[in-house]
């Protein structure tokens, strides 16, 4: 028997390596990474899980972040086109428009609504 790792059409193990390629361009530790999927920091496995293509959880919460996740890196490169490397850096820098925190702070503190706030600041630079 086959099992579907797919959801809307986008395979999930696909969406796992991704995130994993994006948070080390991020330059995230592991408590980072786990926290802005929504795991808990001793989760470490599921990581290495993760890189090597495990599908990522069939869960709302997970998926939407994800989704979100990846919008605000093409968000990042769309308004850095230029400047990959602040593309890259931007969520580990302090910021003033989050009270001095970095977007990733604010997303660990707040969850999935940090998560949210980042990504409207971004589309808001964007001018939409």
């Amino acid at each position: 028997m086959q099992t579907d790792h797919s959801t809307h059409g986008v395979d999930r193990s696909k969406i796992s390596v991704m995130l994993m390629k994006l948070f080390d361009h991020w330059g995230l530790n592991s408590t980072q990474m786990l926290g802005l999927l929504g795991y808990s920091p001793t989760n470490r496995g599921l990581l290495s899980d993760y890189r090597s293509g495990k599908p990522l959880a069939n869960d709302r919460d997970k998926l939407e972040r994800a989704g979100i996740l990846l919008g605000i890196h093409k968000t990042l490169r769309l308004l850095f086109p230029h400047n990959r490397q602040l593309a890259y850096t931007w969520m580990t820098q302090t910021n003033r428009a989050f009270g001095g925190l970095s977007p990733v702070t604010v997303a660990e503190k707040y969850g999935i609504m940090g998560l949210h706030q980042v990504r409207s600041y971004l589309d808001v630079q964007r001018g939409r």
